[in-house]
């Protein structure tokens, strides 16, 4: 069986134990990790690693870089042990580490990280450990269920460690297209024109006399957790296709739809979902991630072909997916996160993006990291990527949260990572507001109108008339601007006149 998977005699000589891998890695270190969205990435390696410096009850610390998030057996096992995470995460036990201060996480644009370490913005990878399906002959690496950042690392990298995964079915190889842009200055057009272009190759040169040892390991991806639509994210679809009717209808958009993308997480998985039973067919995507739904729209007939950057699926889904990949194989691609997220491809290709917001304000500018200004939630991951060059930049959003205590729409955001110039459309379950063209007080009108839950437009048109009384292109009263949020802190609500006892104070959660 490892001669299928290791094409190299060589290389069985370098077959050790996970424990022996993690005594390699020093105090102070630098590794870069494959995955991306708990796909593909390693997982006894980081165990192991953490084991030996509990065991050793010494400081160690290490700078922990990765495609994106991945799974507890890395975010959560070795929080304690990190210095610098980036570019993003989303671990329960790494977020309170991170909100705590205790670790320094570099929230970073996905398409960013290759460049950054190119040119030296950030420390080099000491070792790169990754998992792999197979090593061909001259030593390349043929990754698994994702691209990630993996072959940025690789070339970094002094030295890479391999979790050959037995787990993980060899009908994956070929469905990767590893491209490498090439260094700034140098660099020539990505001749990418099409979703489904092949431009790079099915592996990552890495070379045999790098590769310092191999760990085979034999555990599959861990499963995401994706909530079923419910009514308000079944609503925010229906809004959503409605709209992309009405773009026909006025000839902005063509029946043929191009391409879209979609964020990750439970609300972007629900409201792709609605697409499912829509008159929309020979859909294609270009994105980071392909959640349940993508397969779900492939099963359908509904899309002719999705790029990506990482199977991110269900456990019910990864199961159905793995085995009978030879049904989805010629529909597919994965690449590594600077093809994925590239702003020249994404511009080039004019795609429709979606992604999810945790709160917009009335003039458009959107939060999709911080929980009430600064309790860091996952990281703006590949979000900017897409919005600030798409074709149709949209996000989606429940209107309210905390049974009604929180409003998403808001004065003023507590936290910045898209800017109204980027934002052109707001979907939730009350409507669409479609911001292009308008002015800021034409946005903030939209806006309360349409995607404001109705508990909360009184208070949102107060909180307006009293900041255009004051003039200005953007009118804010700004002893005000935060006031909602400083509510709900102090009471546990954003709604006027909410109160809480001093005792119960202590119990509001804000994450």
């Amino acid at each position: 069986m490892l001669s299928s998977r290791i094409r190299h005699a060589s290389l069985l000589e370098k077959i050790v134990t996970k424990e022996t891998a993690a005594s390699w890695i020093e105090d102070g270190m630098t590794i870069g990790f494959s995955g991306f969205t708990s796909s593909g990435d390693a997982k006894e390696i980081p165990v192991a690693i953490a084991e030996r410096a509990r065991a050793a009850g010494k400081p160690f610390k290490i700078n922990v870089y990765t495609g994106a998030s991945v799974a507890p057996t890395i975010d959560s096992v070795l929080a304690d042990y990190m210095n610098i995470r980036l570019p993003f995460q989303s671990d329960k036990d790494l977020r309170k580490s991170i909100n705590k201060g205790n670790v320094n996480y570099i929230d970073q644009h996905l398409s960013e990280t290759g460049d950054a370490l190119l040119t030296g913005a950030i420390p080099s990878v000491d070792i790169a450990v990754v998992e792999a399906l197979a090593i061909t002959e001259d030593g390349s690496i043929i990754p698994t269920t994702s691209g990630g950042n993996t072959h940025n690392y690789i070339k970094n990298a002094k030295e890479v460690i391999v979790e050959l995964n037995l787990a993980q079915p060899l009908s994956l190889e070929g469905v990767h297209d590893i491209y490498d842009i090439g260094a700034f200055g140098e660099r020539k057009p990505i001749p990418l024109q099409a979703v489904d272009d092949r431009v790079g190759r099915t592996s990552i040169p890495t070379g045999l006399d790098k590769i310092k040892g191999i760990v085979i390991t034999e555990q599959l991806d861990t499963p995401k957790t994706l909530v079923e639509p419910d009514e308000e994210t079944s609503t925010i679809a229906r809004h959503l296709l409605n709209f992309l009717r009405d773009e026909i209808k006025a000839g902005r958009l063509s029946e043929k739809l191009p391409p879209l993308q979609s964020g990750v997480g439970s609300v972007a998985n629900a409201v792709f979902h609605g697409f499912l039973h829509s008159e929309f067919h020979d859909l294609e995507l270009y994105s980071e991630v392909l959640q349940d739904s993508v397969f779900d729209l492939i099963d359908a007939g509904k899309i002719r072909f999705a790029s990506g950057g990482a199977l991110t699926l269900s456990k019910e889904k990864m199961d159905v997916v793995l085995n009978h990949f030879e049904n989805y194989r010629d529909k597919m691609m994965l690449r590594p996160q600077d093809m994925s997220n590239n702003p020249e491809i994404i511009r080039r290709l004019g795609l429709i993006t979606i992604n999810t917001a945790i709160e917009v304000d009335i003039y458009g500018n959107v939060n999709s990291t911080h929980i009430m200004g600064n309790k860091m939630m996952n990281g703006i991951g590949g979000s900017g990527d897409f919005t600030r060059n798409a074709r149709l930049s949209i996000f989606v959003t429940k209107s309210i949260a905390k049974n009604g205590d929180i409003s998403s729409i808001v004065p003023f955001i507590s936290h910045v990572d898209h800017t109204e110039h980027d934002v052109m459309v707001v979907v939730t379950e009350q409507g669409v507001a479609d911001l292009r063209g308008l002015t800021p007080r034409q946005r903030a009108i939209k806006l309360i109108e349409n995607c404001a839950h109705p508990s909360y437009r009184e208070q949102l048109y107060a909180y307006f008339n009293e900041a255009s009384q004051r003039g200005g292109q953007t009118p804010h009263v700004l002893e005000k601007a935060f006031a909602w949020h400083v509510r709900f802190n102090q009471t546990g609500s954003m709604r006027e006149g909410s109160t809480l006892p001093l005792v119960e104070k202590e119990k509001v959660n804000v994450n």
